[in-house]
């Protein structure tokens, strides 16, 4: 298979048990792939290494610093950002070719559909499109500190296929996720001067779990789905108590 101008842009640490199979959907038409690792402790750098990866070991600055790094060191016209649980399908892979020979947008947004608890999601969590392909001259950067996101200068569409997201081992670590997230966002939604109310604490989660399991069609997922939006309900309380309790205890704005 021909190489496409594409770079893949990848972080990682500990990743051997995902890893191989995300570059496995790209390493036959990618004609560069670099990996930033943190110093992992298990064989991600040997496995990526197997695959023609550039692997560069650098101590961890953080998601956003960490993307960014391995952004700066791609080269080729296209990029391709990927989390090392992140896979290719095939009609994703199929849409490449052509979205790289266009000449009317610099960035495409991919659909990521979860693989959860060992079946694909259809609904829950669904859409969760992500602008993860960008031009190299359209300045690409991460932006943000909870959730990265990707930001260019030009005009951006959607790609046909998608991204299937394999995010968690088990129930244990998607809520261990879920717990870590909801903290880091409250302390977010703190330094910006965000407050919570008895309203938000009760109102928010409930209609969080409505919008998954009733109005995205979560129910369809059956358990799956049931889980998936519960998650969303654990998230957006933990959320609004971690800012209170922030509040209560008198940490300082900044």
């Amino acid at each position: 298979m021909a190489k496409l101008p594409l770079s893949v842009a990848i972080i990682s640490y500990n990743e051997e048990v995902n890893i191989r199979r995300t570059l496995e959907s790209i390493a036959p038409f990618a004609a560069e792939i670099i990996l930033v690792d943190s110093h992992s402790t298990d064989r991600t750098r040997e496995i990526a290494s197997e695959f023609g990866a550039e692997v560069f070991e650098e101590d961890w600055k953080g998601f956003m610093e960490q993307k960014n790094s391995a952004l700066s060191k791609c080269t080729q016209e296209w990029i391709l950002c990927l989390d090392c649980d992140e896979v290719l399908t095939e009609d994703l892979q199929s849409s490449l070719s052509s979205s790289l020979t266009q000449t009317k947008f610099v960035g495409f947004r991919i659909n990521r559909r979860t693989v959860y608890l060992g079946k694909i999601l259809h609904h829950a969590w669904q859409p969760d499109k992500k602008l993860r392909l960008v031009r190299r001259d359209a300045k690409p950067i991460w932006n943000n500190t909870v959730h990265e996101s990707l930001s260019i200068t030009g005009n951006i569409s959607d790609i046909k296929g998608e991204l299937l997201h394999y995010s968690y081992r088990d129930i244990r670590h998607h809520f261990e996720k879920t717990v870590y997230y909801a903290y880091h966002t409250s302390l977010s939604y703190h330094d910006r001067g965000k407050k919570p109310s008895i309203g938000k604490l009760i109102l928010n989660p409930i209609y969080s779990f409505i919008r998954n399991y009733i109005f995205q069609h979560g129910f369809l997922d059956g358990i799956h789905g049931f889980i998936a939006a519960m998650s969303a309900f654990v998230y957006v309380f933990l959320k609004y108590a971690f800012l209170w309790e922030m509040r209560r205890n008198g940490k300082k704005d900044k």
